[in-house]
């Protein structure tokens, strides 16, 4: 037997205790490390963390505006659908007279979550775009992206869900793990870890693999500054978002995961296209860059008995976008066959790990794939169908200021407007078979004055129609037949003819009620002392029927004015537009007929029309309160003569300078002196003007050898050059001097001149430098021995100011156009119009003078299902008052006349309400037979070149429609057309089965010409 020593017991026993203690802690250790184990594992405790945290961020709609809404700001997935940017949509939406009626309220979760730096959590959409719907609710368009995609995760190829699990998360759908993080993969996260280190030791290590989970490269793409991860806090607010989106919906995630599988295939990016654009998601993909339509690849890997090297192509092609999500410019862009190369390594190690079979395998790798270089053809976008469609997409880029359709299109919108879905497209329809000649005989459209000659297929056909509301005019129907982008209804400036004298109608009733205003209440005998001037009729007129009845109305007087009468004849010349004018009418058989005003306008007779716009452009010049002449007429005041000869001097000095401008700009600097030599005559004195005006600081050497370049023998002696060059040294001319002398306009001489000292000056640079020799050019003017040019040219510029009070009227009545011709002819067509603007005219009759804004989109909704949600709607708006109600109410009458009794009869009675009985309906026909004219000395035409043609009829119907029908051919071809503002009218005739729902509320009908 062993005995221990006391002393041996003593020290045995600290021993003891240290080994005792290092296996506690050892003990702990492995239980801490089981623990941990069991929960990287389980994940019990994160399933229970994140779902508690992330079941807090919730939102609900409420009414009204939340002035603290949160909202991202960056992100490729925010940008596209438009979530960042909606804090910017919403006040411009504010602004064009929208408001919020309804908003996303966010939770304090949400925010608490977001506040962390950690990206929102919600239910994201894997598809959204603009949807447009009309009136009955019913999509007119719907731009879904990306545009295919898998509607459950069932319904994906299981061989694609196991390489794309190969690839990126292998674990992911381990149905042994129900808690499983999927924003986790802690073996590829060690992995990765460890290759890191070794790195950075200079160790080596494994390439360069991401450990990011299919979750976090979801966040990425989606929410991180370019879809990429910057540094450690991106990759961890990424884990964390993932972590919170797959709890959202309780603690076990397969069902989560499943649908992370779903949102990965159906929108990773894979890069672009030019003239396709950025490509997401695999079916977008397949097309994209394959060509392959996505339900046939389906069909293929769905079925293992299909054909081997159409599912092997359609395989491969699938794997490869997988293969090159994480770089998809630089591999689907190589030209090298770096991503065929690719693509076969991991073929081979799925058939390794036995994911596919071997006939696959084989089959795959003999192919070859080509990812395409450009956008494939598509389908073929129809602008006809498309053309409401169009409208309201441009109306909204503008609303909200998106520079291009590409990018309105992606966003997560839903766009409720007024367009009456069915009457567009039943419209759409008619105006299509309009080129059918069949159809054409049917309906009577084979006549004179319709489409008797030329091809109908060149002619291009719109029709808008309004419909007046108790809250504003709205669009219902968009539509013509031009297969192209361009709207003729408000892109185009048209010489719509005779539909002006609807305009002028208006002005000149306009200037009717500012009489009335002027002298309504003047006492008959103050009446009898005004002082009268022969020319001004009009004045005249109102003050004999005031002093007569002082108790006239307004009404009144407008019925009296529709009843005053203008000669129809077309023997007189007039002086306007800064000539001699002499116009003719339309129908020869009105030249001796003297018609009202209403039978003028009722019968489109043109020279009543020219003489009423007459008095009216004397009235704005000088008898209007502030008419700029009145000074002229009160007196012959001289500071106002001084005054227009100067505007006169000036306004044809930039006119004059703007001609040259363009005759120099592109000469060479060496040649434009020999260009002006080229404008002078051929003699001695004018070359030696024009040389010496341009240099007059040459040498008699450089003079004699220009003018005997220029001239020849005809230049003569050395005696009479010397002669001519002393004149010019000695006397010191003016400009005008000069320019009399070379016998062209000065202004000429002096741009040359300038262009040779400064010759990259821009007509910005020469219109403050000319103000001198403008004034020069025109010092003639001035002397009082020309008193008759100056009253020539005061009357000429009165009438310019006169036609800019008128265009500032017709702006305000919605003249689309800055100026207007300053001519008697802008009466009768010679200054364009649109058949939008002339439409919105017609408005503003129809509400009795009130001009209401055109509304075309009523309703909005940005994020649909989100906690951005926000809903706006269109506020009613007063509108403004830009005639008196009973100039609108007389116009009316005037314009019913024109259907009932006038050029556009035919469509009398057509129009009928809910009883059958017939609607009031009313308007303006023109025609604008666009021509290039050379106008003689004497007023007549010595010769013409056909621009186009074009018919249009502004109209009413009933107290609640109105819109406008145009016919048009553009160029030369015109000129084998002879239809008039007949075919609009009969076009609208034809219509009136198809329009019946709308107008009528009654079923529509085929008409007598069915098809």
């Amino acid at each position: 037997m062993v005995s221990i020593t006391p002393q041996e017991n003593i020290q045995a026993r600290p021993r003891r205790w240290k080994l005792y203690l290092s296996l506690t802690i050892l003990a702990l250790g492995a239980g801490a490390g089981t623990l941990a184990w069991i929960e990287l594992q389980e994940s019990n405790f994160q399933a229970s963390y994140f779902n508690q945290m992330a079941r807090t961020s919730t939102w609900q709609i409420e009414p009204g505006e939340d002035k603290s809404i949160w909202l991202p700001v960056t992100g490729p997935y925010d940008l596209r659908l438009g979530y960042a940017q909606l804090k910017a949509f919403l006040p411009r939406m504010t602004a064009a007279g929208y408001t919020v009626v309804a908003q996303a309220r966010q939770s304090q979760g949400f925010r608490d979550i977001v506040g962390q730096g950690h990206f929102p959590i919600y239910r994201e959409k894997s598809r959204a775009g603009l949807t447009i719907l009309d009136r009955h609710d019913q999509a007119l368009y719907d731009s879904q992206y990306p545009r295919l995609q898998y509607p459950n995760f069932e319904a994906i190829p299981p061989v694609l869900v196991e390489a794309l699990l190969f690839i990126e998360n292998r674990d992911l759908l381990d149905p042994e793990t129900p808690k499983r993080n999927p924003a986790v993969d802690w073996g590829r996260l060690t992995r990765v870890a460890a290759g890191q280190a070794m790195r950075q030791v200079n160790l080596g290590g494994n390439g360069r693999a991401g450990g990011s989970t299919l979750a976090t490269q979801i966040e990425k793409f989606r929410h991180s500054p370019g879809g990429r991860t910057h540094d450690t806090d991106d990759k961890f607010h990424q884990m964390m978002s993932a972590a919170l989106r797959a709890y959202q919906d309780g603690e076990e995630t397969l069902p989560a995961r499943r649908r992370i599988v779903l949102d990965f295939i159906n929108s990773v990016p894979l890069g672009g296209i030019p003239g396709y654009g950025e490509v997401n998601g695999l079916g977008d993909g397949l097309w994209a860059w394959y060509g392959h339509d996505f339900a046939k690849v389906n069909q293929l890997l769905n079925d293992p008995g299909a054909d081997l090297a159409e599912r092997a192509l359609a395989f491969k092609q699938a794997l490869s976008l997988f293969v090159a999500q994480r770089r998809p410019s630089g591999l689907l862009g190589d030209t090298s066959g770096r991503l065929n190369a690719l693509t076969d390594s991991y073929i081979r190690l799925l058939a390794e790990d036995h994911r596919i079979p071997a006939d696959l395998r084989e089959a795959a790798l003999r192919v070859t794939i080509h990812p395409a270089r450009q956008a494939r053809p598509g389908d073929e976008v129809s602008f006809v169908e498309r053309k409401a469609v169009n409208d309201i997409r441009g109306s909204l880029s503008d609303l909200l200021d998106v520079e291009n359709l590409y990018t309105l299109d992606r966003y997560d919108l839903r766009v409720h407007s007024t367009l009456d879905g069915p009457s567009q497209q039943a419209v759409t329809h008619v105006l299509n078979r309009l080129a059918d000649p069949s159809f054409l005989a049917c309906a009577g459209f084979r006549e004179a004055r319709l489409l008797a000659n030329g091809d109908p297929k060149q002619v291009n056909y719109s029709l808008t129609l309004y419909e007046r509301t108790a809250t504003a005019n709205v669009l219902r129907i968009q539509a013509d037949n031009l297969d192209q982008p361009l709207d003729i209804n408000a892109g185009t400036k048209l010489d719509l003819g005779s539909s002006a004298k609807f305009r002028t109608l208006v002005s000149y009733l306009l200037v009717v009620a500012d009489l009335h205003k002027r002298y309504a209440d003047t006492p008959p005998e103050v009446l009898a002392k005004l002082p009268r001037h022969p020319a001004d009729r009009l004045s005249n007129w109102a003050i004999d029927i005031l002093r007569a009845k002082p108790e006239t109305s307004l009404e009144a007087l407008l019925e009296a004015a529709m009843e005053r009468r203008y000669p129809a004849s077309p023997g007189e010349t007039f002086f306007t537009g800064s000539g001699i004018h002499r116009f003719g009418n339309f129908k020869h058989e009105d030249d001796g007929k003297n018609p009202s005003v209403a039978e003028a306008l009722e019968q489109s007779v043109n020279l009543s029309f020219v003489r009423i716009m007459q008095d009216v452009v004397h009235y704005h010049a000088y008898e209007a309160a502030d008419a700029p002449a009145r000074g002229l007429r009160d007196k012959d005041d001289d500071e106002t003569r001084q005054a227009f000869l100067n505007r006169f001097a000036e306004r044809e000095g930039l006119g004059f300078l703007r001609t040259y401008w363009h005759k120099y700009r592109d000469v060479a600097p060496e040649d434009r002196l020999e260009v002006l030599a080229d404008s002078v005559p051929g003699r001695p004195v004018p070359q030696a003007a024009a040389y010496l005006s341009v240099k007059p600081e040459s040498d008699f050497a450089g003079f004699a050898a220009f003018l005997r370049k220029r001239l020849g023998d005809k230049a003569g002696s050395d005696a009479s050059l010397r002669k001519l060059f002393d004149n010019h040294a000695t006397r010191q001319y003016s400009l005008a001097d000069q320019g009399y002398l070379a016998r062209v306009h000065p202004l000429e001489l002096w741009l040359v001149r300038h262009l040779q000292g400064q010759p990259k000056a821009t007509l910005k640079d020469i219109v403050p430098a000319s103000v001198e020799a403008r004034r020069d050019a025109s010092k003639w003017l001035f002397a009082p021995r020309f008193k008759h040019a100056q009253q020539v040219r005061i009357n000429i510029v009165v009438e310019v100011a006169a036609f800019e009070r008128i265009a500032e009227e017709w702006r305000r009545l919605g003249y689309p156009f800055e100026h207007l011709v300053p001519s008697l002819a802008t009466s009768i067509g010679s200054s364009a119009d649109r058949p939008a603007a002339l439409a919105e005219l017609m408005g503003i009759v129809v509400n009795d003078g009130i001009r209401r804004p055109t509304v075309r989109i009523d309703q909005l909704r940005f994020a649909t299902g989100t906690p951005y949600e926000t809903r706006l709607e269109r506020q009613q708006e007063a509108g403004e008052r830009v005639m008196p109600a009973e100039v609108a109410q007389v116009t009316r009458r005037a314009l019913l006349r024109v259907v009932n009794s006038g050029t556009a009869r035919r469509l009398k009675d057509t129009y009928r309400d809910e009883a059958e009985k017939p609607l009031a309906v009313g308007g303006k026909t023109g025609t604008g037979d666009h021509r290039s004219k050379v106008i003689g000395a004497d007023g007549g035409v010595r010769s013409a070149k056909v621009m186009n043609r074009a018919a249009t009829f502004a109209f009413y119907i009933g107290d609640r429609f109105y819109g406008v029908v145009t016919a048009f051919v553009p160029g030369a071809k015109a000129a084998a057309y002879d239809f008039t503002s007949a075919l609009p009218v009969q076009i609208l005739k034809e219509m009136e089965p198809a329009l019946r729902p709308l107008i009528a509320d009654r079923p529509a009908a085929t008409g007598k010409c069915k098809g």
